[in-house]
């Protein structure tokens, strides 16, 4: 009876378990950051999910020619070198465009896309809303233990590149049949282009707004190279 009695003394209240569990969490999401600061990521959520399979090549950010990494920055977030994670002046935009009714348009950064994709999941209506909170978290985990470099460098290799391809490298060899070491600007800017719905776009023989999309990118790359945008990966 006196063991009963003192194990029900230790047990913690009720009140006091969420507490608890969120220190647990705290605890894991830093030690699971802290892992794949060093490893490479060997499957995400969204791969586990996805019917078409797994394709997929890690690549190191030394053998991903710099055109691809320009290319992301003109086309999701041309403030990646600049900001913390979050581009505050561009979710205010995406609130205000949706709350007007116009076409959604989100106002991630590619930190943000990194942190959503390694450690949790896609979602749609209400479950992308319930992400965005532990999204925020591990995002500024991730621009704090990782860096610029290395977030990019997980991102070009967990993004989804095609039906079944997961980063740029497998994209690369999918569409051009060779690897993402000698992209040209034309070929990063195609990649770049249908990287926000890489299952219906296109990147050969790219047509209407997608080669359109794809035009643009390609002309930015030489502004993110002209103002620097990209010297945070390659101090």
């Amino acid at each position: 009876m006196a063991t009963k009695s003192r194990a029900t003394k230790r047990r913690l209240p009720w009140y006091l378990r969420p507490f608890k569990w969120l220190l647990w969490f705290i605890l894991i999401s830093i030690a699971w950051v802290l892992v794949y600061a060093v490893v490479p990521p060997p499957v995400t959520f969204t791969m586990l999910a996805d019917s078409s399979g797994i394709i997929k090549d890690w690549t190191g950010l030394s053998d991903i020619d710099r055109n691809m990494v320009r290319a992301v920055i003109a086309a999701e977030d041309g403030k990646f070198c600049n900001h913390d994670g979050f581009d505050r002046a561009a979710i205010e935009d995406a609130i205000e465009r949706n709350a007007k009714g116009r076409k959604l348009r989100g106002g991630s950064t590619i930190s943000q896309q990194t942190a959503k994709n390694v450690f949790l999941w896609q979602g749609s209506g209400w479950t992308r809303y319930v992400r965005k909170v532990p999204e925020v978290w591990f995002t500024f985990l991730i621009e704090t233990i990782w860096g610029k470099r290395r977030i990019m460098e997980v991102y070009l290799n967990v993004a989804e590149t095609g039906i079944g391809t997961y980063g740029v490298e497998a994209g690369a060899q999918r569409y051009f049949r060779h690897g993402a070491a000698r992209l040209t600007p034309s070929e990063a800017a195609r990649i770049a282009a249908i990287l926000p719905l890489p299952k219906k776009r296109e990147a050969i023989s790219p047509s209407g707004f997608t080669r359109r999309y794809g035009n643009t990118i390609r002309a930015r790359i030489g502004v993110v190279g002209r103002d620097g945008l990209d010297a945070c990966v390659y101090r």
